[in-house]
C-alpha cells in the first residue's frame, strides 16, 4: 500500500503541474461549473414558486439534495472520471500496453492517471450550498448522520466509479465505447431528484437496478432525517456488489484485449 500511495502521489502532482500550464483553460473550466451549477439552484427556485414539496421534500431539502448530488459528482470527477472516459481511447489505440507493462495494478493506473483539480474548487462551492441549506432547515440535523455524512458520499462516488467503469470496459468487445459517456451523464443527473418522485417500476429500477436514486438520496435524507438503516445498508450492500462486479468485467476485458502488436 505504501508504494501505491507514493505512485499516487506523484501521479496527483504531475496533474496539477500539467494544469497550471493552462491557466485560462482551468479559470474558464470553473466558470462553466459554477454557473451550471447556479442554473440547477435557480431550477429549484423557480419550480417552488408553484409547488410546496416535492413528494415529502421542502425546498431548502431538495437544495441539500442537490448541493450533494454536485458534492459526490465533482469527487468523482476530480478523481476518476477523465481516466475512465480515457479507457475506450486507451484499448482503440493499444496504448493500454503500457499500463499492463507496470509493475502495479493496471485497474488502479487506468483509474488514477489523471485528477482535474478543477472539480475540487467545485466541491468546495457544492459544499457551501449544503451548509446554506442546513441553515436553512427547520430540524435539528442528526448528529449520527453528520457523522457518517462523508462516508455515505464516498460510497455515492464508488458506485458511479463501479457503474461507469463497467459501461467503458465495454469497449474490449466493441470497436468504439465513447458515446456511452454522454448517455450516462445524461442518466447521471436522475440522482440529483428526489427518490419520492418517482412510481412504480421506474423506482424500483433506479433505487436497485441502475442505483442512482441511492447515492444522493440517502446522504442528504441522512442529515436532516436521521439515519435510515434499511437505504444505508442498501447503499453498502449495493456499492459492494457493484464494486467487485465492474472488477470482473474490467479483468474479462483485459483477457480479451490483444494488445498493439497482435
Amino acid at each position: 500500500m505504501r508504494r501505491y500511495f507514493e505512485i499516487y502521489g506523484i501521479m496527483l502532482r504531475n496533474s496539477v503541474i500539467r494544469e497550471m500550464n493552462f491557466k485560462a483553460n482551468f479559470l474558464l473550466w470553473m466558470a462553466v461549473e459554477f454557473l451550471w451549477f447556479l442554473g440547477q439552484i435557480l431550477f429549484i427556485e423557480v419550480l417552488f414558486q408553484y409547488v410546496d414539496r416535492i413528494g415529502d421534500w421542502t425546498k431548502w431539502e431538495v437544495v441539500l439534495l442537490m448541493g450533494t448530488h454536485q458534492l459526490i459528482g465533482q469527487i468523482f470527477q476530480a478523481f476518476f472520471y477523465l481516466n475512465i472516459a480515457n479507457l475506450p481511447e486507451l484499448v482503440r489505440t493499444g496504448k493500454l500496453d503500457f499500463f499492463l507493462a507496470q509493475p502495479a495494478s493496471p485497474q488502479f493506473l487506468v483509474s488514477t492517471r489523471k485528477f482535474e483539480p478543477g472539480s475540487v474548487v467545485s466541491c468546495g462551492v457544492a459544499i457551501i450550498v449544503c451548509l446554506v441549506a442546513i441553515a436553512h432547515l427547520p430540524t435539528r440535523l442528526s448528529w449520527l448522520g453528520l457523522a457518517i455524512y462523508p462516508a455515505l458520499v464516498g460510497l455515492g462516488v464508488l458506485i458511479h466509479y463501479a457503474m461507469m467503469l463497467m459501461l467503458m470496459s465495454l469497449s474490449f468487445w466493441m470497436t468504439r465505447a465513447q458515446g456511452f459517456i454522454n448517455a450516462y451523464y445524461s442518466i447521471f443527473q436522475i440522482s440529483r431528484l428526489p427518490r419520492e418522485a418517482f412510481f412504480g417500476f421506474t423506482k424500483l429500477l433506479f433505487t436497485w437496478a441502475i442505483p442512482l436514486l441511492l447515492i444522493a438520496n440517502v446522504p442528504a435524507r441522512t442529515l436532516f432525517a436521521g439515519v435510515q438503516w434499511g437505504d444505508l445498508f442498501g447503499l453498502l450492500a449495493v456499492t459492494v456488489v457493484l464494486c467487485g462486479l465492474s472488477r470482473q468485467v474490467f479483468q474479462a476485458g483485459l483477457r480479451r484485449y490483444g494488445s498493439a502488436s497482435s
